[in-house]
């Protein structure tokens, strides 16, 4: 019999609406009165690790999670199974995914509408997460995530919509697997990884995004010796507007790392456009250009990367690929 260690933490899964329709945590998790559906085929074990709604949770308290789930494979669990609220679900999982071991099965769900209200979805995607954390084959393939039915690889999978049950997709690349009636089915593996085991997390690492007419003012912002690194959404194939140019060097000549990433949805960032701010000289610059994550994940990657003390080569290979 598989045992299966369920972590809650929080968020709409574990919330009810109220009589004006509005979601907020309450003093009891919803999901602790929680039947295993699985008695005799499947041990559960429950914990609450905290009850946040998803925007209050940080890299310490995903550090925190990392920790609990690093222990639970040293006391003889099969598998794990986070439930979190979704508006930063793909940063915890990707974050999970770049310290923890592949050899335990980790997956994290949730759920688009609360306990209590009609099509509720919370309790079928935790059900498929079990099932999906005791499948024979959901070891070594990295953290992930599981939302209606579908099985996605924490390292590309993101939030695409505010309130569609179906809002977790994986752009350009698709599921890479399904839960089906007669079970789990996996079409893909994971190519590599590099696990990074921190035990701190580094602060200040920022986020921007580009759009028309940017000027230096937001990199000047940053422009401190308190700054770890800094990611930046560039528009099209990875291009900035010219007047940021000057701040970046600045950046730059710091040794703070600068990554970036496309703003589009699909695609990846390289040094195409030979023209002022275009990916050519942004490049030339020593601008680390990473391909295949969006804005979020980068920044998550670029954050264990700094928290694991790289050194500025190591950091820049490590950051460049998702594929790592």
């Amino acid at each position: 019999m598989k045992k299966i260690l369920v972590l809650h933490t929080g968020g709409t899964i574990a919330m009810s609406a109220d009589a004006a329709g509005n979601m907020a945590p309450g003093a009891q998790n919803p999901l602790d009165s929680y039947e295993n559906p699985f008695s005799g085929e499947v041990q559960l074990e429950t914990e609450d690790v905290f009850n946040l709604p998803s925007p209050h949770i940080t890299p310490a308290r995903m550090l925190e999670l990392k920790q609990r789930i690093a222990k639970a494979a040293s006391e003889g669990v099969d598998g794990v199974v986070v439930t979190h609220g979704t508006d930063t679900l793909e940063e915890t999982a990707y974050f999970l995914d770049l310290t923890l071991p592949n050899d335990l099965p980790v997956v994290v769900t949730g759920a688009m509408r609360s306990a209590n209200e009609i099509g509720s979805d919370g309790l079928h995607n935790l059900e498929t997460a079990i099932q999906t954390a005791s499948a024979p084959d959901a070891a070594d393939k990295g953290v992930l995530v599981v939302m209606n039915d579908e099985i996605h690889s924490a390292r590309y999978v993101t939030k695409t919509h505010t309130t569609n049950v179906a809002t977790f997709r994986t752009p350009t690349f698709g599921p890479i697997g399904l839960v089906a009636k007669h079970g789990v089915v996996f079409f893909e593996s994971l190519l590599r990884s590099t696990v990074c085991p921190i035990r701190t997390v580094a602060d200040n690492v920022f986020l921007i995004k580009a759009y028309a007419g940017m000027g230096p003012e937001l990199f000047e912002a940053i422009a401190q010796p308190t700054t770890n690194g800094v990611v930046i959404e560039a528009l099209g194939a990875g291009n900035l507007p010219p007047a940021t140019l000057p701040a970046v060097q600045k950046l730059l000549d710091m040794h703070i790392p600068v990554v970036l990433v496309s703003r589009c949805f699909n695609g990846i960032a390289q040094d195409v456009y030979d023209y002022e701010g275009g990916g050519v000289q942004l490049k030339q610059m020593g601008v680390i250009f990473c391909q295949g994550l969006n804005g979020q994940k980068a920044r998550i990657k670029l954050l264990v990367g700094v928290s694991a003390g790289m050194s500025t080569d190591e950091l820049a290979r490590f950051v460049a690929t998702a594929n790592s």
